[in-house]
């Protein structure tokens, strides 16, 4: 709960996955399209290859093996500058302020991916992966949610129904990933990877993905 607060860099508002772009675009115009795109990407988006790619760092750091070879995969993913910079930059966020829980030099270095870095630290703890993983992925959805609230697509009565009904979706996908493998990696939400890279150039903006 720590680790995936609003303490922590993962958890502000810099970056919106893409929704913004959604938004201007009319892909997503109401709480109802909201909770269609929320799912979409839970369910067979770069969120549920997170998720996978999470699965899998957690195992390797649980044995004591190497996730530079699982990191490199999950840079090359990314489909866009902005997912790059975005799962990046807050991969190293989240490292240089969980080293307050580890011993000097035990987590991945800067540079890591958010998945890969929350993946590694829950296995390095031995929390159960299940659970790190519906932490890791319930936290994108209140972040998301939170980005809705500012880009007035709902309000908080509307966010606080949202996140009620996505949990099970988001329970459904932890255990699905829980028990996937890196062969299990695949995404089919081309309207979000092309949001992702229209981003980069829309003006004016609140968010930096």
């Amino acid at each position: 709960m720590s680790w995936l607060s609003p303490v922590f860099p993962t958890g502000g508002y810099a970056y919106s996955a893409a929704l913004e772009q959604a938004v201007a675009g009319r892909t997503v115009a109401d709480p109802d399209s909201l909770r269609a795109w929320l799912e979409a990407l839970l369910a067979k988006g770069p969120q549920w290859n997170d998720a996978v790619v999470f699965a899998a760092s957690w195992r390797a750091a649980a044995s004591a093996g190497d996730i530079a070879e699982i990191a490199a995969l999950a840079r090359a993913m990314t489909g866009s500058a902005e997912r790059h910079r975005e799962t990046v930059d807050q991969g190293s966020g989240f490292l240089e302020a969980a080293a307050n829980w580890f011993e000097p030099e035990v987590l991945p270095p800067r540079g890591t991916p958010l998945c890969v870095a929350v993946g590694a630290a829950c296995g390095l703890q031995a929390i159960a992966l299940e659970d790190g993983l519906a932490a890791f992925l319930h936290a994108f959805v209140a972040n998301q949610l939170q980005a809705a609230i500012r880009l007035s697509v709902t309000g908080q009565r509307g966010a606080a129904k949202l996140l009620a009904d996505l949990e099970p979706v988001i329970a459904r996908t932890a255990s699905r990933a829980a028990s996937s493998t890196l062969d299990d990696l695949g995404s089919a939400t081309i309207l979000a990877d092309i949001a992702a890279m229209n981003h980069e150039t829309l003006e004016p903006r609140l968010f930096l993905s």
